[in-house]
C-alpha cells in the first residue's frame, strides 16, 4: 500500500511538474532576485492560462507543490548563506588590512585571478609596509622544500616585528603537506603566512589548519550584474558614462575575466578623452575580441546562413595562428550550449536558471537562444555528433584539421544544411 501511494504521488508530481513548470520558473525568479513578477502573482486575474493556481489542483498536487516550493526555497537560502559567508570573509580581510590587526595565516584562492591578486598585493603591502626585503620571503610553485621553509619560519625577524612569507601555487592544499599542517598548530607570534592558490581541496589538513588559525578568502567568478556595475563604476570615476546595452557589448567582446576587462576599460578611457559618453562604436573600435567570442561570431554567422562571413572569420582565426583543433573544440562547445539552451527553454526554465546551469552570464544565454531559433533540437543534436565525428576523423588521420572545420562550417551555414 505504501509503495502504491508513493507511485501515485510520483505520477501526480510529474503531472504537476508539466503543468506548473512556468510557475516554478517565476517562483525561482523570486528566490533568486527577491522580486515576484507582478504580471504572474500580484493579481490572480492577470495570471496567464499556463500558470496553475492552487484552486485548479487536487489536494495531493497542492501538497506536493508546497513541498517543492519549500525545498527550493531552502536550497536558495543555503546558497545565499554560503555566498554571504564568502562575502563576509572578504570583508574580514579588508577590515584586517584597515585596522592592522592581522591573523597569522591567510588563504586566498579561486578562479577570479584579478581580485585574488588585488587582495594579495594589499595584504602583503599592509603586512610589510616598508617593503622590508630582509623579513619578507616569497615562494612560488610546487616542489618547495618544506624543511627549508620551516627553518625560515623559525628564524626571528631582523629588527622588525614580523616575518612575512608569501606562498603562491604551492599545491599544499591539493597534495598532502603534513609537516606544515602540524607546524601551523602553534605558529610563532612574529610569523605571518599568506597563501595564494589556484586549486584547493577543502578537505585537506592544510585548509583546516589555515581555517583554525587564520582567514580564508574565496574569489569566485563574478556574475554579469556585478561586472557591469564594476565596469560602469570605473568609467564613472573617470568622468565617463555608458549604457547598459553597451556594457553588455563590452563584456561580450572581452569575456568575464576582470583583469582583461580592466585593460580594455583603460583603452576606452584613453580613446574617449574629451568626451563623457562611451559608445558602442568606441568599444568596437578599440576593444580586442577574445578568441572564444570570435568563435561565437562565427557560430552566429553560421546560424544566420551567412557562409561567406563564417568562413572569413575562420580564416582570420587561422591567420592569428589559432590551432584548428582548438577552433573545432570551441565550435563544438558553442553548439552544445545552443542545444542545451534550446532544450531547457522548451522545458520552461528561465534565462537566469539556464545561465546558472550553463555557467555563463544571462546575456550570453540570450545570444544562445537567438542562435537556437535557427534549428530544431534534433538538428542541434546531429550537429554535436558531427563535431565529435570530425574530431575523431582528424585524430585518426582520415581528415585534415583545417578541412574538417571548413566542411562543418559549409554544412551548417548552408540554407539547406541539416534539412537536406
Amino acid at each position: 500500500c505504501t509503495f502504491g501511494a508513493a507511485v501515485l504521488q510520483w505520477i501526480s508530481l510529474c503531472s504537476l511538474y508539466r503543468k506548473g513548470l512556468f510557475a516554478m520558473s517565476a517562483v525561482s525568479s523570486f528566490f533568486h532576485n527577491g522580486t515576484l513578477p507582478s504580471t504572474y502573482f500580484a493579481d490572480r486575474t492577470d495570471l496567464p492560462e499556463y500558470v496553475p493556481v492552487y484552486s485548479s489542483m487536487n489536494p495531493v498536487e497542492s501538497q506536493i507543490f508546497a513541498w517543492v516550493l519549500h525545498f527550493r526555497q531552502l536550497s536558495y537560502k543555503l546558497d545565499y548563506r554560503e555566498n554571504q559567508t564568502g562575502v563576509q570573509r572578504l570583508k574580514n580581510i579588508q577590515e584586517d588590512i584597515k585596522t592592522g590587526k592581522f591573523k597569522q595565516a591567510y588563504l586566498l584562492y579561486g578562479e577570479e585571478a584579478y581580485l585574488k591578486q588585488q587582495y594579495k598585493r594589499n595584504l602583503v603591502k599592509a603586512l610589510n609596509p616598508d617593503d622590508d626585503t630582509m623579513n619578507f620571503t616569497r615562494y612560488e610553485g610546487k616542489g618547495i622544500d618544506v624543511r627549508e621553509l620551516l627553518s625560515l619560519c623559525d628564524t626571528m625577524p631582523f629588527f622588525a616585528e614580523r616575518r612575512v612569507v608569501l606562498l603562491e601555487d604551492t599545491g599544499f592544499f591539493k597534495n598532502k603537506c603534513e609537516e606544515l599542517a602540524d607546524y601551523m598548530k602553534a605558529l610563532p607570534d612574529y610569523l605571518y603566512l599568506v597563501f595564494c592558490e589556484s586549486e584547493v581541496d577543502k578537505r585537506s589538513r592544510m585548509y583546516k589548519a589555515v581555517k583554525a588559525c587564520g582567514s580564508i578568502g574565496e574569489f569566485k567568478q563574478q556574475d554579469e550584474k556585478t561586472l557591469m556595475r564594476w565596469a560602469a563604476g570605473i568609467l564613472g570615476k573617470n568622468g565617463r558614462r555608458i549604457t547598459q546595452r553597451d556594457v553588455e557589448l563590452l563584456l561580450t567582446m572581452t569575456g568575464t575575466d576582470m583583469g582583461n576587462i580592466r585593460m580594455e576599460l583603460e583603452k576606452l578611457i584613453s580613446y574617449t578623452v574629451g568626451r563623457d559618453v562611451v559608445t558602442a562604436a568606441d568599444i568596437q573600435a578599440v576593444c580586442t575580441t577574445q578568441t572564444t567570442n570570435k568563435i561565437f561570431d562565427m557560430v552566429r554567422a553560421v546560424t544566420e546562413k551567412n557562409q561567406k562571413r563564417a568562413l572569413d572569420l575562420y580564416y582570420d582565426l587561422l591567420t592569428l595562428r589559432e590551432p584548428p583543433m582548438r577552433i573545432l573544440f570551441l565550435l563544438a562547445k558553442q553548439f552544445r550550449q545552443i542545444c542545451l539552451t534550446k532544450k531547457m527553454s522548451q522545458e520552461g526554465l528561465s534565462q537566469t536558471e539556464i545561465a546558472s546551469k550553463l555557467g555563463v552570464p544571462s546575456f550570453v544565454v540570450r545570444n544562445l537562444a537567438s542562435c537556437a531559433r535557427s534549428y530544431t533540437v534534433e538538428e542541434l543534436e546531429n550537429a554535436v555528433r558531427d563535431f565529435v565525428d570530425a574530431e575523431e576523423a582528424v585524430k585518426t588521420g582520415t581528415l585534415g584539421d583545417v578541412l574538417s572545420v571548413e566542411l562543418l562550417i559549409v554544412k551548417y551555414s548552408s540554407a539547406r544544411a541539416v534539412r537536406a
